[in-house]
């Protein structure tokens, strides 16, 4: 079951509705670069986008919120550090490549970067060279600090970017047939809950009040 709306009051208290201060960022727990990550991510991009590919930057149009389903922030990192998939049946024949993130935000607020944000990462199926992957350790139990991290972390991004749309991980499906949309194999698709219908209507509503919002599905 999800857990209700955190009230508008509560946003207040948190200092939403003013405006967003600009994040502290852990750098810390950065994954390295390595050779043969960087090739496990040109493969990928050849085989699920362009086959033709020789750069594994993205141009950063999009954020995905993510839950990792994990309780600690040590497991999550523990799933991110390897360069090569294990496990994972459902996604295991789009490739080597491990899944990854751009960002984790800890239960406390914490927000550590793992990734440079123009390097790709996977994490979601069909965007992944347009998005910028951030996950949230939970699952559908997320705190009011990840809900405030999440606030400044997206608004930084928005600045730094650009960025024109936000999704809930959950919610990507709906940007296939339009021109964001890459994955060449059509069966290459998943169904995710993560970080659910409430979770993304009040980090849109605390983004809002401080005036920033983002665009629904391109033309």
């Amino acid at each position: 079951m999800s857990r209700p709306a955190f009230p508008v009051t509560l946003l207040a208290l948190l200092g939403l509705a003013q405006a967003t201060p600009a994040p502290t960022i852990d750098t810390s727990q950065m994954l390295r670069m390595t050779p043969q990550r960087t090739q496990l991510t040109l493969e990928y991009i050849r085989q699920h986008y362009d086959a033709k590919a020789s750069s594994i930057q993205i141009t950063p149009l999009m954020i995905v919120i993510h839950w990792t389903a994990t309780g600690s922030l040590k497991s999550t990192l523990n799933t991110f550090k390897p360069e090569v998939l294990s496990g994972r049946t459902d996604i295991q024949k789009g490739g080597k490549l491990n899944t990854g993130a751009h960002y984790v935000v800890d239960r406390d607020g914490t927000i550590y970067q793992l990734m440079n944000e123009t390097d790709m990462a996977r994490h979601v199926i069909g965007l992944n060279r347009f998005a910028i992957g951030i996950e949230n350790v939970g699952n559908n139990d997320l705190t009011p600090a990840q809900l405030k991290a999440n606030t400044q972390l997206v608004n930084h991004l928005h600045e730094k970017y650009g960025v024109q749309y936000l999704i809930g991980h959950h919610e990507y499906g709906q940007f296939r047939g339009t021109p964001l949309w890459e994955e060449k194999d059509p069966t290459y698709f998943t169904v995710k809950s993560d970080p659910g219908a409430a979770f993304m209507a009040q980090l849109r509503a605390a983004l809002k009040s401080g005036g920033v919002t983002f665009r629904a599905l391109p033309k």
